[in-house]
């Protein structure tokens, strides 16, 4: 840095980038906790509004009973009466506030923890720290999401960031999902009523669904007057969307269950099972404002794309190493692919994955040589060979100074003198 001022405005660029970074990324690590609270909160206000009014009405009760002819026993039954209730509604409250106070501790240690990552002056073991925790989740949603609980639990632990994590939602999640995989949908309906509220503001059509498939089943087990009565029950509804569904659903009354005619024959696979399961995972998502992607995943597609290039997936080419003698050099090996072993992209597993993401964007062009991967520029002038491979000066040094002032081509194999490179200008 050639000044103070320059120290400063870099101390800031990085801090901004920090900031951006966790702004894009860790949205859900504060979001899921807030709505966790807010659904408790909720819900305990709900069974507290209960209690209070069940108070009041016994209180009136007894009021009343004061206003007429005293009647002792039946007064001091009702003032019993009220002290079960008044007990019952101190036990909620606590419980309520117990809970409650243990989400909002959760919050705050989420908070503390993504405050420590947007330090100014941390010292490099405690950045380094700081991003082996904020791996570790990364690791921990990644393998929730791919159903490697027991795995994600033990990172977790072992890692002591339980309460950085969001295992609880997963663990809720897996009970419907595999209840829903054997064909019940007791908790799956469980968990809307839970979350009636919220899901009518998000307009979701997962309660429908299940509803639906309810009456499938019924009419798979030939049981159709109890499904008539099933779809009065649950499928009536104004929404115009679901009128199409309905009317398909009630035609199915009139097809045996091995017909082959569309829809009715999709409406009578089995794969609806895995369609409910596809829906309360995204609804589930959308619910706890959960993106569709992990963030690890988010992470790594990014990084591989701000570092893929076309030259990633060149084939056919002998990477050639500086300071090389000719007869090693000369000796016969298998071909390899035209690749940086420098480069995360051009790593076997990681290029695979990089194939359908975008390549990085570059406003500016840079030269780079191949043999050493240094940038090709003033102080590593680019070297034309008389075959027009282009190779960076010092590499080509390198190479006539162990090899009696011959350098090779890595791409072709010939042996030419240092004093045939010619420098290329660029314009």
């Amino acid at each position: 840095f050639t000044s103070t001022r320059d120290k400063r405005v870099w101390k800031f660029t990085i801090f901004i980038v920090r900031m951006t970074d966790i702004k894009s990324l860790e949205h859900p690590t504060l979001k899921v906790p807030y709505e966790i609270l807010n659904k408790k909160f909720r819900s305990a206000q709900k069974v507290l509004d209960r209690e209070v009014s069940h108070v009041t009405s016994s209180l009136g009760e007894v009021d009343r009973m004061l206003g007429e002819v005293v009647d002792r026993v039946a007064i001091t039954q009702q003032l019993d009466n009220i002290k079960e209730q008044l007990v019952q509604l101190k036990s909620k409250g606590g419980e309520s506030i117990i809970e409650e106070t243990r989400i909002a501790e959760v919050t705050k240690k989420r908070a503390a923890h993504l405050k420590a990552g947007c330090v100014e002056d941390q010292s490099p073991v405690q950045e380094k720290q700081w991003r082996k925790m904020r791996l570790d989740r990364m690791l921990v949603e990644y393998f929730l999401r791919q159903g490697f609980y027991t795995t994600a639990i033990e990172l977790a632990r072992s890692s002591g960031i339980e309460d950085l994590t969001n295992i609880e939602v997963f663990l809720t999640a897996r009970e419907v999902e595999e209840s829903l995989s054997r064909g019940d949908i007791t908790k799956c309906l469980a968990w809307c009523h839970d979350n009636k509220s919220k899901l009518r503001k998000m307009k979701s059509t997962l309660e429908f669904q299940v509803r639906l498939q309810e009456f499938l089943e019924l009419v798979k087990s030939g049981n159709r007057l109890e499904a008539v009565r099933h779809a009065k029950k649950f499928l009536s509804t104004d929404d115009s969307s679901h009128l199409g569904i309905v009317q398909q659903g009630m035609g199915l009354l009139a097809f045996p269950l091995s017909t082959v005619i569309q829809p009715y024959k999709d409406l009578l696979d089995s794969s609806r099972w895995q369609s409910l399961i596809q829906q309360f995972r995204q609804e589930n998502y959308r619910l706890h404002q959960l993106s569709s992607q992990s963030m690890f995943t988010v992470a790594l597609q990014s990084g591989l794309a701000s570092l893929k290039t076309p030259h990633c997936y060149k084939q056919n080419f002998l990477s050639g190493l500086p300071g090389i003698g000719i007869m090693q050099e000369l000796r016969p090996r298998p071909s390899l692919p035209e690749r940086n072993p420098e480069c995360p992209v051009c790593h076997p597993a990681l290029n695979t994955l990089a194939i359908s993401l975008p390549y990085a964007h570059c406003s500016q062009s840079r030269l780079v040589c191949n043999m050493t991967g240094r940038p090709l520029n003033e102080n590593n002038h680019p070297m034309m060979l008389p075959n027009g491979y282009v190779y960076g000066e010092q590499a080509l040094e390198v190479q006539a100074r162990q090899n009696e002032g011959q350098v090779i081509c890595p791409r072709t194999k010939e042996i030419y003198s240092f004093k045939d490179a010619e420098k290329v200008y660029i314009m």
